[in-house]
């Protein structure tokens, strides 16, 4: 397991969703093994504070094809941590020579059903600011009890995102169409 880090929340940047692009695209030197990259977490929510650090799902035809060319993700400059604590996820970090945390990926094969949970979360909070704003209050309580650990705040608002997961999958399968485009 990656340490701990310290959690600095600062307000969006609306030059994340541009970041988010060009390491997404980088990704795609990974060949055809790459379905698709789609830019989640908190730097993913117009107008919601958050951590620094993007947070990309990268979505594989196949979990062991993608352990096949571990070699080619850390070429790229990122450090593998294996499933981390997920069944069927490859999660992957890309810091600065200094430390500083810049991208977390979460990878899985495209037909996991962990792509639906952040896929519904992330746009939940996009449609619903009057969902977003409490989550961001939550992230800020974390914060100031965890303050450099990294992994007690977010076992520490756990809880509150298991609650709005829910919901949050309730809305998703209620939209019309297929929204995981």
């Amino acid at each position: 397991m990656p340490p701990p880090i310290p959690v600095a929340l600062v307000g969006y940047d609306s030059r994340w969703p541009q970041l988010a692009a060009e390491y997404s695209q980088a990704l795609r030197a990974l060949g055809p093994v790459v379905v698709n990259v789609h830019h989640i977490g908190s730097t993913s929510v117009p107008g919601l504070a958050a951590k620094p650090i993007i947070d990309l799902m990268v979505l594989v035809d196949d979990l062991g094809k993608l352990d096949q060319i571990r070699e080619d993700v850390e070429g790229l400059g990122y450090q593998w941590h294996g499933e981390l604590g997920i069944s069927g996820r490859r999660y992957c970090t890309l810091s600065t020579e200094a430390g500083e945390r810049k991208v977390q990926l979460h990878c899985f094969s495209a037909d996991s059903p962990h792509v639906r949970r952040h896929l519904s979360f992330r746009d939940y909070l996009r449609a619903h600011p009057e969902v977003a704003r409490p989550y961001e209050i939550e992230k800020y309580r974390a914060r100031g009890l965890h303050p450099q650990d990294s992994h007690a705040y977010g076992d520490e608002k756990d809880t509150w995102i298991r609650k709005k997961e829910a919901e949050a999958l309730r809305w998703f399968y209620a939209q019309p169409g297929d929204i995981l485009k």
